[in-house]
């Protein structure tokens, strides 16, 4: 029996993706907050996770789904040192904004 992952064509995961990956790229140049960046690179990574699932999936092997559970703890752990950055860069600065980060240096 197929999953409803394999009834969807393929090229739709990856036009989505992209356009998700696009978003976050995005994001990452034109935005100065560093939440919103931060956001952006979990977005970018987020659609390669939803590509390589898709693959896993239309290949049959299981071995993508398990490489993804890998990425997204150590993306947890990430997030966590990141987001402790920029609460410290923010008690500093009193400012998320990146172009601020030039005042913390000596």
């Amino acid at each position: 029996m197929q999953s409803i992952v394999q009834v969807i064509p393929q090229n739709y995961y990856i036009l989505f993706c992209l356009a998700i990956f696009c978003i976050g790229i995005t994001g990452v140049l034109i935005r100065r907050n560093m939440i919103i960046v931060f956001m952006s690179i979990e977005l970018m990574l987020n659609s390669v996770n939803l590509l390589l699932t898709a693959f896993s999936t239309y290949k049959g092997d299981a071995g993508g789904q398990v490489f993804v559970f890998f990425i997204m703890a150590v993306a947890a752990a990430e997030v966590a040192v990141g987001l402790a950055i920029i609460v410290m860069i923010y008690r500093n600065l009193r400012s998320v904004d990146i172009k601020q980060l030039n005042k913390l240096k000596w």
